[in-house]
Parts: structure tokens; C-alpha cells; sequence
């Protein structure tokens, strides 16, 4: 069983991109900037935007953070996006999701210029993408295919289950394994809440991709032996024993999956740390695309 390390093969993209950026410092050239809005003080969020901002330091990045109050209505935050669209200094921008109630998510994604939108959310971006046309892929899948690319994991005419159809990650994921590629050509089933016999779909997987968001769903009776398990699953469940009260599980029970996998991501420290950092190689793409 090999582990699919994203807190390592992350730290090797962080440092091919400081070396583009110093690259550009030497050429006396603009770096890359990266904004964040973030709307309340929602914890996961705050600790989210904090590490993007310590890893835009860590490349050399310029990076600005806008915090709105959770009661910031809808018309402030799209002005707010409409500034940052026809700010030239800013190369990309995100904004943080969840945002409050009273806001329509999908109208904010919708404002935000697509060649700024280094998350991939945008309706073109995403349609671009299925199109296999240049766009920008959405940091989680791009860092999901860049982990198997590096490991040299064969996709090729395999079969990818994905379990989950979010528009952040199973649905492009099950759009980007099918494509050609490095980390492409698999058939792939997408399944999801309504999906009847999953564990007879998922036995016959070579390759299973989790973003259920249900600690430890995946069990080592639903799988075959030699499968390669992607695990995108984060959940904070209660743990007396733990000092802060609680443990980070993944959608996969690992300790008896790994058993049967030949590659296999761990929770924490595989797709987490690879999702920030694509959100920074799609920084450093829009900069280059903006000059």
C-alpha cells in the first residue's frame, strides 16, 4: 500500500511555483496576487482563508483578504466582486464559501470574472472544462488528478467509481477522469444518495473517489483488494480523548481500507493541502494569462 501524500506532493508544487515567481521578481516583473472575501466568522472558514494567505507568503504571493460582516447584504458583496473584476492588480480572487443565508451563492459565483476565477466555480469555467478547453479546473479535482499524475497511478482504461455529485467535486471529477490525460481515459460511474446496490458498484471499482461528506462510509467490505482510494471526506466527529474534543475522520474507514488499497489518501494530509495548492498554480495561471 503506497500513501498518496498531499502534504508532500503539495509542498513540491509550492516550490515549483516560488521558483516561477522568483523567476518574474528577477525579470522585474508583477507576482501573482490573490484575494479572498470572506463574509462572517464562520471557524472552518477563518481557518480555510488563513492558510490560503500563509501559503500565498510561502510562494511569494501578494495576497489581500477582505472580511465583510455575516450581515453584508447581497448588493454590498456584489459590488464588492465587481471591484475586484476591474482591479488589474488582483489576478484571481475567491470567494469563501458557505456564505449566509440571505445570500445567493450562486449569484455571487455567477459575478465573479471568469478569468479571476481561480476556484473554477464559474459556469464557463466549468462548461469550458467538460468542453476540455483552456479553462480553470476547480482547485479539489485538479489537485485530486495531480496527486495520481505524480504517483504515477494508472488510470488509463480503468474503472473510476466517484461517490458524490457536489459541483466543487464529483461532478468534474467524474467530467476530468473520463478525459484524456495523464490522469484520464477511466470509465467512470458517478453515483450518489439515490444510487441502488452501491457497494455491488463499487467491489467492481479499480479506482474510488469519496466526497460524501459521512465519516467513514466507505468500508473494506465494499471494495476490492488492489484498489486505489481518494478520499476527499473531512469531518470533525466528537472524541472525549482528543484535546480538542474531537477527531478528523475522512469518508473512508482507513485503518481496514488501506488494508486492500494499493494507493490510498490519508485524512488529513491528502486532499486537503493539494486543494490550496492548485488554487495557487490557478493564481499563477491567471497572472500569466494577464499579461
Amino acid at each position: 500500500m503506497v500513501l498518496l501524500d498531499g502534504k508532500k506532493t503539495a509542498n513540491d508544487i509550492k516550490d515549483e511555483i516560488t521558483i516561477s515567481v522568483n523567476e518574474m521578481i528577477d525579470l522585474g516583473e508583477k507576482v501573482p496576487h490573490l484575494a479572498a472575501v470572506l463574509v462572517g466568522s464562520d471557524g472552518a472558514s477563518l481557518t480555510y482563508v488563513g492558510s490560503k494567505v500563509r501559503a500565498c507568503e510561502r510562494v511569494g504571493f501578494n495576497s489581500t483578504l477582505i472580511e465583510l460582516p455575516e450581515t453584508t447584504s447581497e448588493e454590498k458583496l456584489l459590488k464588492v466582486i465587481q471591484d475586484l473584476n476591474g482591479n488589474n492588480d488582483i489576478d484571481g480572487f475567491i470567494v469563501q464559501l458557505p456564505l449566509p443565508k440571505h445570500i445567493d451563492e450562486q449569484k455571487v459565483l455567477n459575478a465573479v470574472n471568469p478569468a479571476k476565477d481561480v476556484d473554477g466555480f464559474h459556469p464557463e469555467n466549468f462548461g469550458r472544462m467538460a468542453l476540455e478547453m483552456e479553462s480553470f479546473i476547480p482547485a479539489t479535482p485538479y489537485g485530486i488528478l495531480q496527486l495520481l499524475e505524480r504517483y504515477q497511478v494508472i488510470t488509463k482504461g480503468k474503472h473510476t467509481v466517484v461517490i458524490g455529485r457536489s459541483h466543487i467535486v464529483g461532478r468534474p471529477m467524474s467530467i476530468l477522469m473520463s478525459q484524456k490525460g495523464p490522469a484520464g481515459n477511466s470509465t467512470v460511474t458517478l453515483t450518489h444518495s439515490h444510487t441502488k446496490n452501491l457497494s455491488e458498484i463499487t467491489k467492481q471499482a479499480d479506482i474510488i473517489i469519496v466526497a460524501l461528506g459521512v465519516p467513514e462510509f466507505l468500508k473494506a467490505s465494499m471494495v476490492k483488494d488492489g484498489v486505489v482510494i481518494v478520499d476527499v471526506g473531512i469531518s470533525r466527529v466528537p472524541d472525549d480523548t482528543k484535546p480538542r474534543g474531537y477527531t478528523i475522520k475522512g469518508d473512508v474507514a482507513f485503518d481496514e481500507v488501506s488494508k486492500k488499497s494499493s494507493f490510498i489518501t490519508p485524512v488529513p494530509g491528502g486532499v486537503g493541502p493539494m486543494t490550496i495548492a492548485m488554487l495557487l498554480k490557478n493564481t499563477l495561471i491567471a497572472r500569466k494569462r494577464n499579461t
